[in-house]
């Protein structure tokens, strides 16, 4: 073996420009999609820790990113970026499913809709909708019907609606070129069972948020979380700590380090 200081010195040099390299490599990404953009934030499989924040230490909800990345570091440890995990009631309360550190803290809902027969569905409640989870390592989308049927054994799980893909294909509520266009926030299970969250910066209907994920992020199965005033992130790389303008959020999904 050629111990040459000058090669020796390079091989050094090589090395730690691809340990930089990767401990510059950020969760949360700026990205496009057909003149669209957004910022997709990923989580490899096995790596980090996802969680589901609702209410602090004195049983309050937290209502903003801050309060959530404030607890997570006096834990010792630091929040990466954090979302909107779905939709919630005026008090914060999430409206479906939500288990935290393997705890049901609210149940699912099957409930349908009670507005005007002629006026708009919301959201929830257009079918299907689901529940992201996490059962042990692996992260996982079902349709809220199916996975009721499972029960599978979950740490974490927040329910929400619409799914926006199931197998590979489109929910077929979707419209295209459909004109209910606003910031949207989903999450997708993509391949190897590499978790993305994509918030959108310009608005976007339903059907284009759904493509992102099938045809661009390459996510066999994707479920919307909130839109409109409801979307947030948190990415200190990015600059960003979003707040509601809805007094604040709900159930919160946060990456932490």
């Amino acid at each position: 073996m050629d111990f040459r200081p000058g090669l020796l010195a390079a091989a050094m040099t090589l090395v730690a420009a691809m340990f930089a390299g990767a401990a510059a490599a950020e969760p949360c990404v700026q990205d496009t999609f057909e003149n669209e953009a957004y910022v997709v934030c990923t989580v490899e499989k096995g790596k980090g820790d996802l969680r589901l924040f609702w209410k602090n230490a004195d049983g309050e909800p937290y209502r903003d990113f801050s309060g959530v990345a404030e607890a997570v570091k006096k834990s010792g440890q630091s929040l990466a970026f954090a979302v909107n995990a779905g939709m919630y009631l005026p008090d914060f309360t999430p409206i479906g499913l939500y288990v935290e550190d393997g705890k049901e803290l609210r149940p699912a809902s099957t409930a349908r809709s009670d507005a005007p027969p002629a006026g708009p569905v919301p959201n929830f409640y257009k079918k299907p909708n689901g529940v992201f989870f996490i059962d042990g390592t692996s992260a996982e989308i079902l349709p809220t019907q199916e996975f009721l049927k499972r029960r599978p054994n979950v740490r974490i799980a927040t329910q929400s609606g619409p799914m926006l893909v199931i197998d590979n294909k489109l929910n077929p509520i979707f419209i295209v070129g459909s004109t209910d266009r606003t910031r949207r926030g989903g999450v997708g299970i993509c391949g190897d069972g590499v978790v993305r969250f994509a918030i959108s910066e310009d608005s976007v209907n339903f059907h284009d948020f759904a493509r992102l994920f099938r045809d661009h992020l390459a996510c066999p199965n994707a479920l919307f979380l909130d839109g409109g005033r409801g979307v947030g992130l948190y990415s200190p790389a990015l600059g960003r700590n979003d707040t509601s303008w809805h007094g604040g959020f709900g159930p919160m999904l946060g990456f932490v380090e």
